[in-house]
């Protein structure tokens, strides 16, 4: 189930972010309320999760995924573009990731 709230946590989060490029700085009210609550949902979901998994790996996959998520997405919804470099480092963060979920014992599987 940790892991369930996991993902929960990392869409609420991704959700938020992208929200929080479109308020326009907090001028916008819809994608403004999309940000208060994404993030509120976020940490209540990672609040959770820490009941099984340590907080540092919780927050190595929370943010690393993240950062992925919102690359991808500003390419694909902010016509943002991704260098070779950003490209290659968020590649390092997906290894790392799954470096932490299948050879860590701290990772509470």
């Amino acid at each position: 189930m940790a892991y369930l709230y996991l993902m929960l946590a990392i869409i609420s989060e991704v959700i938020a972010t992208s929200a929080l490029k479109a308020s326009a700085e907090f001028t916008k009210l819809v994608p403004s309320v999309i940000v208060l609550v994404g993030y509120g949902l976020s940490f209540y979901f990672m609040a959770l999760v820490l009941r099984t998994i340590p907080l540092g790996v919780t927050y190595a996959i929370w943010s690393g995924l993240g950062i992925v998520f919102i690359g991808v997405i500003g390419v694909v919804f902010f016509n943002e573009s991704l260098d070779l470099p950003a490209m290659a480092g968020m590649g390092l963060i997906i290894a790392g990731v799954v470096v932490v979920n299948l050879f860590s014992k701290t990772a509470g599987h």
